[in-house]
């Protein structure tokens, strides 16, 4: 009997801590993406331009994509529990500071200590997790937590721009402070202070440095295709298919919606079929911005082109962190931030991209060239499948092996 509450009481303790995570990434993302909501609130109060309330979202990326590999391996030998807890106590003392201050560059230091601490988050998020529960439901944990990063945009960006319209753009700040708060609260309650090497999820289960480099590959080339059309759809949708402006904010939540579906749907087939659940996220983005290209004239086709394509993003990054975590040939967390990096570089690169080629082949052009590159980010895929047998790209770290045999299949929580 007691043996019994005991592991009951464990398995309540992972949970919990998976459940701060999730709740710490739907934080992260909201702030990283609520300046785009409350744009006019913001440009009105503090009386600076709308292209530099919308650089706080742009200066937030490039940080993340720049700072995600050096932090990183900074910390690698620091305790993930201590890690955490000063990544969520600066996300809560950022968001508040930024509730408080009432100048333009005061906001943008707050966003830049924000998105330090998002960058080293993203990276050692998925290995805590994982850590914590047997390594054969890592792509299921890893599908738990994508859910709650894409809940963000579905309810936490509109949440928290009709909460500032209706009270002002510091609330949801301060919102978002406290659900930090919380996070941090449970994480330094739950979580052991164990040395980051332990457990399996400190390397990659299957070493592999060629597979790993088509998936940083992948996912680079499918982001800067995704972000060169999408990054103007508001406008694709009014110039090219003839919506209203008051039926834009509708389809952007059927995409929305989709890439909830998707990710769920899409979370238990992470540990079956790697590849696929890779791949066919990978095809659909393609399928998804040459349809908009093709059948931008139609509006049922729209329509059904945009769920195709806020199906595909999400699970697509997902599945290209449960292959990192598969394949990194050395510390996770490190191959986790270079991932990182390589996804917001492609929203930095995808933006940029669109925006020089906006003048020369229209917003419609846009998405022919995200499809181009969505394809080419499938050929690496492809690429990567037909070469997997070649020798000599197989990679271990020195005692990699023997910590991962040595590791408990689940980390111990306190009993």
């Amino acid at each position: 009997m007691a043996a019994a509450e005991s592991a009951q009481s464990a398995l309540w303790r992972r949970a919990a801590v998976v459940a701060a995570l999730m709740l710490a990434a739907f934080t992260f993302n909201t702030t990283e993406n609520l300046p785009i909501g409350v744009l006019p609130l913001i440009s009105d109060d503090l009386k600076v331009s709308l292209a530099a309330v919308g650089g706080l979202v742009t200066g937030y990326g490039v940080t993340v994509a720049v700072v995600s590999l050096p932090i990183a391996h900074v910390t690698r030998a620091m305790p993930r529990r201590h890690v955490l807890t000063v990544l969520l106590g600066a996300l809560a003392v950022a968001n508040l500071a930024s509730a408080a201050g009432s100048s333009y560059w005061l906001l943008l230091a707050a966003r830049v200590v924000t998105a330090l601490a998002q960058a080293l988050f993203w990276a050692v998020m998925g290995p805590v997790a994982v850590g914590l529960f047997p390594q054969r439901v890592r792509g299921r944990v890893i599908g738990v937590l994508s859910v709650a990063g894409s809940l963000a945009l579905v309810l936490g960006i509109p949440a928290g721009t009709w909460l500032g319209q209706q009270r002002g753009w510091q609330l949801p700040l301060v919102v978002l402070a406290g659900l930090g708060a919380v996070s941090l609260a449970v994480i330094a309650a739950l979580l052991p202070t164990s040395r980051p090497e332990e457990g399996h999820a400190a390397y990659g289960s299957e070493p592999d440095v060629r597979r790993y480099r088509a998936v940083l590959a992948t996912t680079a080339l499918s982001v800067t295709g995704a972000f060169a059309g999408y990054t103007y759809i508001v406008k694709f949708l009014g110039d090219v298919s003839g919506f209203s402006d008051t039926s834009v904010s509708k389809l952007l939540m059927v995409s929305g919606v989709a890439g909830v579906l998707g990710v769920t749907a899409a979370g238990p087939l992470l540990d079956r079929f790697p590849r696929a659940t890779l791949a066919v996220p990978v095809a659909a983005q393609a399928l998804g911005m040459f349809g908009l290209y093709a059948l931008g004239g139609s509006k049922a086709a729209v329509v059904a082109m945009l769920a195709l394509l806020g199906a595909s993003l999400g699970p697509a990054f997902m599945a290209a962190q449960a292959r990192v975590l598969q394949s990194a040939p050395g510390r996770t967390e490190i191959a986790l931030a270079a991932n990182s990096g390589a996804y917001n570089a492609g929203v930095a690169l995808g933006a940029l991209l669109g925006g020089v080629l906006l003048p020369l082949v229209g917003v419609r052009g846009t998405f022919l060239v995200g499809a181009v590159f969505s394809a080419a980010a499938l050929s690496v895929l492809g690429w990567e499948r037909l070469t997997a047998s070649a020798p000599g790209d197989r990679a271990r770290p020195a005692g990699a092996e023997r910590r991962r045999a040595d590791a408990p299949a689940q980390s111990p929580l306190p009993e």
